[in-house]
C-alpha cells in the first residue's frame, strides 16, 4: 500500500513539474514585434481584426502594432522608410514604387479584399438610383491616383459616362476629411467606406445608393506588402503573418454576421453591435473578401487596366516581380 501511495505521489510530482516547465516555456516565448500600417480603419478589413481579436497572430509568435496611416502613398512611404515593417493598402502603391526605379521595392505577399469597399452616398434619398443620375452632379471622390477614385472612374466609363465631362469629381479633399466636407454641405454625392457611410445615414445627412465594389468588379483592392529585402530576411515573420490572415479569412467565410461582429466589436467602439452586424452583412453580401491570401495575375492585371484607364499608368508592371504568393500555400 505504501508503495502504491509513493508511486502516486511520484506521478503527481512529475505532472506538476511538467506543468511548471510548460508554463515557463510558454511564458518565456518571445513574440516578434511587427509594426503594421493600415491605410484606413474600416469594417472593410474585418478578417484582419478577426485575426487580431482571435489571437491568430500570437499563435504565430507575432505581436502586431497597428498604426493608422491614411493614404496608400503614406503607407508605402512608411514601409520604405523602415518606420513599419508591413504595409496594408492598395497594390497600386507598390506599382508606383516599382516604376520609380526603387531597388529595394515593395512586394505584395498577401491579399485581403477583392473589390472596392466604398459606397456612393447621396445627399437626397433615391430609391431607383442609376449611374446616369450622376450627370451634372458634384461628387467628392477619393485621392487622385488612389484605387477608390480610379475604380469609381472606371465604373463610370463602363456605363458610358465621362468622368471629366459629364460630372464634377472633386479629388482635392483629403480622405479623412471627406465625411466632414459632405456634412458641411459640399457635393451632391460622396464615396465613403464603412462604418462612415452608415454613420452618415444614421445622422440623416445622406443615403447609400450604390456599392462601388459591385460596380468596379474584382480587383486586388487591399493587400499586404513589405520591402523585398525584409521578405527575404524575415521569411518566418511573413509566413506567420500570412497564416494569421488566412485564418481570419476563413473565419469570416464560415461564421455568421453576428459572430464576425462580436469578434471585431472592440475595434469599433462608436458602433452598436446591431449597427456593426448591419455593416458586416453589407460587406459579406457583396462578396468583399478573398477566400485565401493568394492573388491572381488576372486580378492584378485588371487593377493595372483601371490605372491605365485613369491615366495613372503607361505600361503594366510585371506580376512576377511585385507579387509573391509563396507564403499563401
Amino acid at each position: 500500500m505504501k508503495k502504491i501511495i509513493s508511486s502516486i505521489i511520484v506521478i503527481i510530482g512529475i505532472m506538476v513539474w511538467g506543468s511548471i516547465l510548460i508554463f515557463n516555456n510558454n511564458k518565456d516565448t518571445k513574440l516578434t514585434k511587427v509594426k503594421l500600417a493600415e491605410v484606413t480603419h474600416s469594417v472593410f478589413y474585418a478578417p484582419q481584426y478577426v485575426a487580431l481579436s482571435e489571437g491568430y497572430f500570437e499563435q504565430e509568435n507575432l505581436d502586431i502594432e497597428l498604426i493608422l496611416t491614411p493614404g496608400a502613398d503614406k503607407v508605402a512611404a512608411a514601409v520604405l522608410s523602415g518606420d513599419v515593417q508591413i504595409g496594408f493598402c492598395g497594390p497600386e502603391a507598390t506599382i508606383y514604387v516599382y516604376n520609380s526605379s526603387e531597388q529595394d521595392y515593395l512586394v505584395t505577399f498577401a491579399g485581403l479584399t477583392k473589390r472596392d469597399g466604398s459606397f456612393l452616398v447621396s445627399r437626397k434619398k433615391m430609391d431607383n438610383f442609376k449611374l446616369d443620375d450622376l450627370k451634372g452632379k458634384y461628387v467628392i471622390g477619393g485621392r487622385k491616383g488612389g484605387v477608390p477614385e480610379m475604380t469609381f472612374e472606371w465604373a463610370l466609363k463602363q456605363h458610358g459616362i465621362d468622368p471629366k465631362k459629364d460630372l464634377t469629381i472633386d479629388t482635392s479633399v483629403a480622405f479623412a476629411a471627406m465625411q466632414g466636407a459632405f456634412i458641411g454641405g459640399t457635393g451632391d454625392f460622396v464615396t465613403l467606406f464603412e462604418p462612415v457611410a452608415l454613420q452618415i445615414e444614421k445622422q440623416g445627412y445622406g443615403h447609400v445608393v450604390a456599392s462601388i465594389g459591385q460596380l468596379g468588379g474584382e480587383v486586388p483592392y487591399t493587400a499586404y506588402n513589405a520591402r523585398k529585402s525584409y521578405i527575404k530576411e524575415h521569411p518566418k515573420v511573413i509566413e506567420g503573418f500570412t497564416k494569421a490572415i488566412n485564418q481570419g479569412l476563413t473565419f469570416v467565410k464560415e461564421k455568421s454576421n453576428e459572430e464576425i461582429a462580436n469578434s471585431i466589436y472592440k475595434f469599433f467602439p462608436d458602433l452598436t453591435l446591431n449597427e456593426l452586424i448591419s455593416v458586416v452583412k453589407r460587406y459579406k453580401e457583396q462578396d468583399t473578401w478573398l477566400t485565401t491570401t493568394n492573388l491572381t495575375e488576372e486580378s492584378f492585371n485588371h487593377l493595372q487596366e483601371i490605372m491605365i484607364s485613369a491615366g495613372e499608368l503607361q505600361t503594366k508592371a510585371p506580376f512576377k516581380d511585385l507579387v509573391d504568393n509563396s507564403f499563401s500555400k
